[in-house]
């Protein structure tokens, strides 16, 4: 996998500040925003980039570690167990100590980079495998998208994966897709890649678990003689009765018409309608008549 400048791709240098890197992220996510470029391959590369690069830089200990390490910076506590091995050894036989590295040599000097190379693979005795880094990234739905399970293709680090999303999966969630992280070292196993599902509220519905919620305006009319009225749901329109002498307020319930239950089939909240009564406006000379008449009886 080729090396990545974590600085470079959020168009920072190593002084940045914490509330550099966070404000870069911010201004550069929302650019190459899946949602905002649904077909752009390359869009989709570089905000899984993004990702991975403040998920590094925005932690102060990995931060620490990726600028000491460089690319190397997941196995530098292994570097730094092997340099003292060495130090008591060469201490043991009369000879210098290996010694460390400051955080001037970061992204690898000579001698740091040779030793990694040695130690991971790169023609030295030893072969130790070690497994690739997780992969974060986080997917925004719609409650739509999650009323039914569907397929979705994802590009991860330049790659296409299909992923299955289940009906009903919470806001704020993670699921885990083993292998389909980094590399592995010496062929060790890949990580794997964690994807956090972001499913706001809509214009029409607010969720509370399983269950829906939603105002109908509800005129005077129909809430005073009681009819029928079309309401909006996840799945389509469907015909409500009103009851007469309906206040406002009023709530009412539409059984099995909120989001499905996850990773249960056939199971479903419900979906709650609160009325709001309108108060007629305009009104001509005459239908005040009548209004001013019905208060009198």
């Amino acid at each position: 996998m080729a090396f990545i400048d974590y600085y470079k791709t959020l168009g920072l240098t190593k002084t940045a500040t914490d509330k550099d890197i966070k404000n870069a992220y911010r201004k550069l996510a929302r650019k190459y925003h899946p949602d905002l470029n649904p077909n752009d391959a390359e869009a989709h590369k570089k905000f899984q980039e993004l990702n991975e690069a403040n998920e590094v830089l925005s932690d102060a200990e990995k931060r620490k570690k990726y600028d000491k390490y460089g690319e190397n910076w997941q196995h530098g506590e292994a570097y730094e167990q092997q340099a003292r091995q060495q130090q008591s050894q060469q201490g043991s036989y009369g000879g210098g100590g290996f010694g460390g590295f400051t955080d001037d040599e970061s992204f690898g000097g000579g001698d740091f980079s040779d030793f990694f190379k040695s130690m991971f693979g790169g023609g030295g005795s030893r072969q130790t495998k070690y497994r690739g880094k997780d992969f974060n990234a986080e997917l925004q739905l719609t409650l739509q998208d999650i009323a039914e399970t569907h397929k979705r293709t994802l590009t991860v680090n330049g790659k296409n994966i299909r992923i299955t999303i289940p009906a009903g999966i919470e806001n704020g969630q993670t699921i885990k897709i083993a292998g389909h992280g980094g590399a592995g070292v010496n062929n060790g196993p890949a990580g794997d890649l964690y994807i956090k599902f972001s499913i706001p509220d809509d214009a029409r519905f607010k969720r509370d678990g399983r269950n829906l919620y939603a105002t109908v305006k509800l005129d005077l009319y129909t809430a005073v003689l009681g009819g029928e009225i079309t309401a909006e749901t996840l799945t389509g329109k469907v015909k409500v009765k009103v009851k007469p002498e309906t206040q406002n307020g009023t709530k009412v319930k539409l059984k099995g018409k909120g989001l499905p239950l996850y990773k249960k089939e056939n199971e479903f909240g419900d979906l709650y309608l609160t009325y709001d009564v309108q108060i007629p406006v305009n009104l001509t000379e005459q239908q005040k008549q009548l209004f001013e008449e019905l208060s009198k009886s």
